[in-house]
């Protein structure tokens, strides 16, 4: 019986990070607040629709769009979330943690000039 290929492994970094690809790390680390961030808009503005529904008068027959509204606004935001701890995760296991970056003084931790 054929195995299933894993689409995520575990990636050791086994070579110092030169600054090229921390601040690779440092845009995936941003563009992932920024995909947490679309998924909450996401989720409130299906919030902000399902209680539009709700309130709505003479439109009796639309009103059931309200619950599927909610479902959805909160399975977005809890996608979302999951989404975004888990790159999180995968980023920082990526690094290598207590390693200083190319750009870094070793001595006073602040970057060169």
């Amino acid at each position: 019986m054929n195995e299933i290929p894993k689409t995520f492994y575990h990636f050791e970094n086994k070579e110092e990070i030169i600054l090229r690809d921390y601040l690779a790390i440092e845009r995936t680390r941003l563009a992932n607040e920024r995909t947490l961030l679309s998924y909450t808009r996401t989720s409130l503005y299906l919030l902000l629709g399902a209680i539009a529904f709700l309130r709505l008068e003479g439109l009796d027959k639309i009103k059931w769009l309200a619950y599927p509204s909610f479902i959805l606004s909160i399975l977005s935001l809890v996608i979302g979330i999951i989404k975004y701890y888990r790159l999180k995760n995968r980023l920082n296991n990526t690094t290598m943690k207590g390693k200083d970056y190319p750009g870094e003084n070793k001595s006073s931790g602040k970057p060169y000039k």
